[in-house]
C-alpha cells in the first residue's frame, strides 16, 4: 500500500457505504476497515458529525502523511463533518493515544443508534468509549430482554445495559472497574431518561464482585461477558486467548434458569472455529446450549465491494474476530 492509493480506497469505502448515512448525522458506523479494506495503518470511524482516524503505523510518524492524506478525502466527500480526531495507537504518550482533535472546535458527545442515546467521549479512552462491532448486539438486546433482569459485566461506558434498557428490561447491573466508564453509562441513562439506581453501578474487580453477587444469592435473566483481550489485577489474570470457558464457568452460576449467557471473544489469534469448539465442549454436559451466533455489522467488517485480503485467522461461522455467542442456560434442579 502506497500513500497514493489512499484517496481511492476511501472514496470507494465511503459509497459502499453511503446508504447508512443518517440525514441528521446522529448515528455512528466504521467508515473505513483498513486490515480488511487495503490498509491496515489506518482504520476510520464515524460518531454523528465527528470523524475519528485511528493511525496504527508501526512508527506513528510514518503515518502522518496518510492521516493528512485521509482528512482531506473525507472533508471533500463529507463537508458536513465539524470535527476530527486522531488517535496514534503506538504512540508512546498516553494522550496521543487516547485522541488529539485534528480539525474542527469540539467533538461530538452523543450518537443515536435505534432511536437510542449513547454518550460519548472519544477522547477519554484509548477506545472512543462506544463500540461499534457490537451493535447487533445491542440491537438483540433490545428485542429480548423486556421484563428481564441483567448483568453486564466488563460494562466499559455501559451500552448493552442501556441496549436493554431501551427494550424493557426490569433491572440492569453494570459492573466496571472504572468509574469513569460508568459514569458516561449514567451519562447514557439521562440522555434516554432512565432512572439511575447507584446500587446498580458496581465499580470494581470482576472477581470480587461476582463472588459477591453469588454470596448474596443473586441471579439475572442474562449475563453479558465482554472482556478486554486482556487485563491483570490483584485478583487475577485474564487472557481471552485460553480463559473464554473459565470466564463463563465463572458467571454461569448467577444465569436464572432458561436464561443467557451472552459471551464475546474479540482475540484476534482465536480462530472462529477454536471459539466454537470451545464453547461446544462447554455444552457437553447440557446445561449450556448455543443459542445463536451474532455476526458484526458489515460496516465494520469491510462490504464485499471493498474487501481484501484475508484476516489473521478464518473467523468463521462468525464473520469477524469479534466473536459473539449466546448460550441458553439450564440450571440443575435442586433433588
Amino acid at each position: 500500500m502506497t500513500v497514493e492509493s489512499i484517496p481511492a480506497l476511501l472514496e470507494k469505502a465511503v459509497a459502499a457505504r453511503e446508504a447508512l448515512f443518517d440525514p441528521k448525522h446522529l448515528n455512528a458506523l466504521r467508515l473505513f476497515n483498513g486490515f480488511l479494506e487495503g490498509c491496515p495503518e489506518l482504520v476510520i470511524d464515524l460518531y454523528a458529525s465527528t470523524v475519528v482516524l485511528h493511525n496504527y503505523a508501526e512508527a506513528p510518524e510514518e503515518g502522518l502523511e496518510m492521516i493528512q492524506i485521509a482528512r482531506a478525502v473525507l472533508q471533500t466527500h463529507l463537508p458536513w463533518l465539524s470535527a476530527g480526531i486522531v488517535k496514534t495507537r503506538n504512540s508512546q504518550r498516553a494522550e496521543e493515544k487516547r485522541g488529539k482533535l485534528l480539525f474542527g472546535e469540539k467533538a461530538d458527545r452523543k450518537v443515536q443508534e435505534q432511536g437510542i442515546w449513547y454518550a460519548l467521549d472519544l477522547c477519554m479512552n484509548q477506545d472512543a468509549s462506544l463500540y461499534l462491532d457490537t451493535r447487533n448486539l445491542r440491537i438483540w438486546a433490545r428485542q429480548h430482554l423486556h421484563n428481564k433482569t441483567v448483568l453486564n459485566t466488563f460494562a466499559y461506558t455501559g451500552s448493552l445495559g442501556v441496549a436493554a434498557l431501551a427494550g424493557g428490561a426490569k433491572r440492569v447491573v453494570q459492573m466496571d472497574l472504572n468509574r469513569v466508564f460508568l459514569n458516561l453509562a449514567k451519562t447514557s441513562y439521562t440522555l434516554n431518561g432512565f432512572p439511575i439506581h447507584k446500587e446498580d453501578f458496581l465499580v470494581g474487580d470482576f472477581w470480587n464482585q461476582v463472588a459477591r453477587l453469588k454470596r448474596a444469592g443473586e441471579g439475572f435473566d442474562c449475563v453479558f461477558i465482554d472482556p478486554p483481550f486482556y487485563s491483570a489485577t490483584t485478583q487475577g489474570v485474564l487472557d481471552l486467548n485460553t480463559d473464554s470457558a473459565r470466564l463463563i464457568n465463572k458467571v454461569r452460576p448467577l444465569v436464572n434458569d432458561g436464561g443467557w449467557l451472552v459471551s464475546i471473544n474479540n482475540a484476534l489469534y482465536v480462530s472462529g472455529k477454536e471459539y466454537l469448539q470451545a464453547l461446544e465442549e462447554l455444552c457437553a454436559d447440557g446445561y449450556l446450549k448455543i443459542a445463536e451466533l451474532i455476526q458484526v455489522p458489515e460496516d465494520f467488517t469491510g462490504t464485499p465491494q471493498t474487501r481484501s485480503g484475508s484476516p489473521v485467522t478464518d473467523p468463521s461461522p462468525f464473520n469477524h474476530s469479534t466473536k459473539i455467542a449466546v448460550l441458553e442456560v439450564r440450571r440443575k434442579k435442586s433433588s
